[in-house]
């Protein structure tokens, strides 16, 4: 999979696994564990993918002590909070969850909502996701649905989010090498035909390096530089991603 989001023009990823209290017992720590082994077995196998991590949390009551336990670790820092991936599951809104936002904004974490042109409640109502906008979430589209390649419900609702002023970026969700591929250049492509090139580069490089620049460090004056001169050649927006 490294391999191939490499291919596919991806050069910073951020590793998001799963937080899913009673399914997925991740943590910062087991997850920080697994990084460091991945980046040996990626050097081993000669694939120059810098990497980064995180989690997808999925809402639920065990995400407050568990921030206040160090459990969960953040997309990066941007504007005095720190940057929360956050999960709804995929059937609907939970009742309530727009309270449990509100906790995590009190306490300088801000959600952005992994994947909600997927949700059955925004597919079906697009209504349901202006109040987390409106509180000032960021969103983050899967860009293959962007593409089209989720169903035409979740295409539409994709394209228009992407028409809205919410803070958004676009990743893979990548899961595996069939159906979940790390691709991320075809959303891209489909984002330009609606936003145009600059609007593209904001949902790829702009706003995805704005949240994760802390994790560059201490090389990232480095790739950030690099990553900015590779924009010159061949699909330049695709340099800087987070998957």
């Amino acid at each position: 999979m490294a391999r191939a989001a490499y291919d596919n023009g991806i050069r910073f990823s951020i590793m998001t696994p799963h937080i899913h209290p009673g399914r997925y017992e991740n943590s910062a720590q087991t997850i920080s564990q697994s990084l460091a082994r991945f980046r040996i077995a990626l050097s081993k196998a000669g694939i120059p993918l810098k990497l980064g991590m995180a989690a997808e949390v999925r809402l639920s009551p065990e995400i407050l002590p568990m921030l206040e336990r160090d459990e969960i670790p953040f997309l990066g820092q941007l504007d005095g909070y720190r940057i929360m991936l956050l999960e709804f599951p995929h059937s609907h809104i939970p009742p309530g969850a727009d309270r449990l936002v509100e906790k995590l904004l009190a306490m300088k974490v801000r959600p952005v909502i992994a994947h909600p042109e997927r949700n059955k409640d925004v597919m079906h109502t697009y209504s349901k996701i202006e109040p987390f906008i409106e509180m000032g979430c960021f969103l983050q589209l899967t860009a293959s649905a962007v593409a089209g390649r989720f169903g035409k419900m979740s295409h539409k609702r994709a394209l228009q989010l992407l028409g809205s002023d919410a803070f958004m970026m676009l990743a893979t969700d990548a899961h595996d090498l069939k159906g979940r591929y790390p691709e991320l250049r075809e959303g891209y492509e489909a984002a330009v035909e609606l936003v145009g090139l600059e609007g593209a580069k904001k949902l790829v490089v702009d706003h995805p390096m704005a949240v994760v620049r802390s994790q560059l460090a201490p090389d990232g004056g480095n790739v950030v530089t690099a990553m900015l001169k590779m924009r010159a050649a061949n699909s330049p927006a695709l340099r800087a991603s987070v998957p």
